[in-house]
């Protein structure tokens, strides 16, 4: 099998399936490296931008045509909570993203649309090989989230709100400035 090939093929087993497929699952099945695959997910996405990397795996996202970001505050113990607010209202957490006043803008990929993704991912924290991101900010962090309408997005917001996760913006996020 060609490179060009495999390529092809990796892309069609990600559209034809809406589950993650690992660097490490297309690496056994193509006797290649992981490495090898990472590499060859870089070419594709270049062309087609909605195939996502998520802590499960690739993944061919159908395009979504509303999202929103909110900045959210909570405990470690209060995530499980937090994410289950917003899949139980039809939002796929998309990403996570703190700003830091020295590092900047830091986001990573989530890709959490269930209970179950969200069990799952609770549990790779609980596991105690990492961290929420939100620790390098005090809890502080933003979700961007997708849904189906705005006022799907209204619904998550105010559930968020009355949760108390919504988080104010601080002046140095909105002008450049120290509060």
């Amino acid at each position: 099998m060609t490179v060009s090939e495999r390529r092809q093929d990796i892309l069609k087993m990600l559209q034809d399936t809406d589950t993650p497929i690992s660097a490490k699952d297309l690496a056994v099945r193509y006797h290649v490296s992981r490495q090898v695959i990472v590499q060859d997910l870089a070419v594709i996405r270049v062309a087609h931008p909605n195939i996502i990397s998520t802590y499960r795996g690739y993944l061919f996202q159908l395009a979504t045509t509303h999202s929103r970001e909110f900045k959210v505050r909570h405990t470690d113990e209060e995530a499980e909570r937090e994410l289950n607010v917003i899949v139980d209202l039809g939002g796929r957490v998309q990403n996570v993203s703190i700003s830091h006043k020295f590092y900047g803008r830091v986001t990573a990929e989530m890709n959490i649309s269930s209970r179950q993704d969200v069990q799952e991912y609770i549990t790779a924290l609980r596991s105690g090989e990492s961290r929420h991101l939100s620790n390098a900010t005090g809890g502080y962090h933003y979700h961007l989230v997708e849904a189906l309408s705005e006022e799907r997005l209204d619904m998550i917001e105010n559930a968020l709100r009355e949760h108390g996760f919504i988080a104010p913006f601080s002046n140095w996020e909105l002008y450049g400035q120290d509060d």
